[in-house]
């Protein structure tokens, strides 16, 4: 259900110019009055590497929308690593945004008011996905920090504009940054590992999604200088799946040299997933489909949606034939120690990886919310401890307590959210990545929109449009206005200040306070709100209590 994004940002422009994008100071960075968009045969027209590509100019911020940056990975490209898209002759408008990656999108089946908080952005699926979008204020020598967004849906959905806080022109304009989006493989496309059934030709077949983002950014190394972008400067970024593929991607051999900093929200990994399993999972796809090793090939001529709906059958059959504790999650980035090292990431010492500064993010509420079901809010403080003593036996009072006298002035169901939303990977995560002698920051998201009767709480996604300057074109996860674009203004700062240099300190007077670097004695941890402050370790009580 694809909105016109001219239309959308023409709206939300509408909204904005009355408060100036931002603190009631700050410059909207163009003239409302002024025509917003300009495109043309002279505009906004840039030579890369494949071809001349042609976008336009809205509110001051050069767009691109549907870069080529990979071949067509249908037929005998399917489960093979990406390759170069064909040079193409002329001008290739790059006005509008690219084929979704093949999935079940989660408009199928969702609620009216699932649909109404997250609007998600398709515009049909198929496996020539390998594009990319581009916002850049200019097209000179400036040399910006470069952004590169992966987006979230675990490693299954999803896309690099899905919601509209995904947008990239705001940050772009209001911090003088370039700010890249990309699709890549997902689900059984990008994460089928036939290496074991196939032989040496499907040796990657089950990484050839993180190979698609790898490959994007090689793309962004050798062509965004033209686009005003610095490719030494080059920060990774992502939520939820996108958090984790941050993580994999910067304990990637390949990413050395092409990611100089990295950013995970609401999501990471510690180690991608075992190869037997994943190899398994290859060889049930073959017996399911009735298919020898020697007919593999047959796979990759299969219409795509069939070879989804065989894949799919495939992991429940696998899934079911296992015990209960060696089920995984299905398709998903595995440890092959080709393209991915076997392995806590981060830990092994090794040189020939990326070795670079990391800001690590959660929400205080998660996935667990109240907002469909508003008679949760009636529980009481004895209510919600019998139900963690489900998990947490004795120590659930202990616990609850915790996490209360944390954030106060929750609901008892309020409180069961946050303890849903445990730190603990996040923080085994960043204990990891000391190893590597590089700076590591924590934030933990804790604004409240005041939508839904403030049922939703700091829900999963709710951060993102905060930190891209985004929350008045998100208005359905913020509410919009003045408050929620204050905090805004000041994360967003920080995100630029760690684009620029490491650091995500601005030393702004009215910015965020001084963010300490994370040790894992310390654990300094800064805690977003509309007052927002640091704490060294807030819940490490909890967590142990919790193990």
């Amino acid at each position: 259900m694809k909105k016109s994004y001219l239309l959308l940002l023409m709206a939300a422009a509408a909204v904005i110019s009355a408060c100036k994008n931002g603190s009631d100071t700050t410059d909207l960075g163009y003239d409302p009055d002024a025509q917003q968009l300009q495109i043309g045969k002279d505009i906004a027209v840039v030579r890369t590497t494949y071809g001349t590509v042609k976008g336009f100019i809205y509110q001051n911020v050069n767009t691109f929308l549907g870069i080529p940056y990979g071949d067509d990975t249908s037929g005998e490209n399917r489960f093979m690593p990406p390759k170069p898209p064909k040079p193409w002759d002329g001008v290739l408008p790059t006005v509008w945004y690219p084929t979704s990656a093949p999935q079940r999108p989660y408009t199928e089946g969702a609620t009216p008011y699932a649909q109404f908080r997250d609007r998600w952005n398709y515009d049909g699926f198929g496996e020539d996905c390998l594009k990319l979008n581009v916002w850049s204020p200019g097209l000179d020598a400036a040399k910006r920090p470069v952004l590169v967004w992966l987006h979230g849906g675990g490693f299954s959905a999803g896309n690099g504009v899905e919601q509209d806080g995904y947008m990239g022109a705001n940050f772009a304009r209001r911090h003088d940054v370039v700010f890249v989006s990309l699709n890549h493989r997902l689900n059984s496309f990008g994460f089928s590992d036939f290496a074991a059934v196939g032989g040496e030709k499907y040796k990657h077949s089950g990484n050839v999604g993180m190979l698609d983002i790898i490959f994007a950014l090689q793309w962004v190394h050798d062509n965004i200088a033209a686009f005003g972008g610095d490719p030494g400067n080059v920060t990774i970024m992502g939520q939820s799946g996108g958090g984790s593929k941050v993580t994999i991607a910067a304990a990637m051999p390949a990413a050395k040299g092409l990611v100089h900093k990295a950013f995970a929200m609401s999501g990471g990994s510690t180690a991608a997933s075992d190869k037997a399993y994943a190899e398994g999972l290859g060889a049930q796809i073959l017996k399911t489909a009735g298919l020898k090793p020697s007919q593999i090939d047959q796979l990759q001529q299969m219409p795509w949606p069939e070879y989804f709906a065989l894949a799919n059958k495939a992991a429940a059959e696998y899934n079911a034939s296992l015990p209960a504790g060696q089920r995984y999650r299905g398709f998903s980035p595995v440890a092959d120690d080709v393209d991915i090292p076997i392995g806590d990431f981060f830990t092994s010492g090794r040189d020939d990886v990326p070795c670079v500064p990391m800001i690590l993010s959660t929400t205080t509420n998660e996935f667990v919310s109240d907002r469909d079901t508003p008679e949760q809010e009636n529980l009481t403080r004895e209510d919600i401890v019998k139900m963690m003593a489900r998990n947490y036996g004795e120590n659930a009072g202990a616990i609850y307590d915790e996490f209360d006298r944390i954030f106060p002035g929750n609901s008892p169901f309020g409180v069961y959210s946050i303890v849903s939303s445990s730190r603990q990977n996040v923080i085994r995560i960043a204990n990891n990545k000391l190893a590597q002698g590089q700076p590591v920051y924590l934030a933990w998201f804790n604004w409240y929109p005041h939508i839904f009767d403030g049922l939703p709480r700091a829900f999963h996604c709710l951060d993102i449009s905060f930190w891209f300057n985004n929350t008045d074109l998100m208005y359905s996860h913020t509410g919009g206005g003045k408050e929620p674009r204050v905090l805004s203004d000041k994360m967003g700062d920080a995100l630029e200040a760690f684009m620029r240099t490491g650091d995500p300190n601005t030393g702004k007077k009215g910015g965020l306070p001084h963010w300490p670097r994370y040790t894992e004695e310390e654990g300094a941890t800064l805690i977003l709100n509309n007052v927002s402050r640091v704490e060294n370790d807030p819940d490490r009580q909890a967590r142990a209590l919790m193990q």
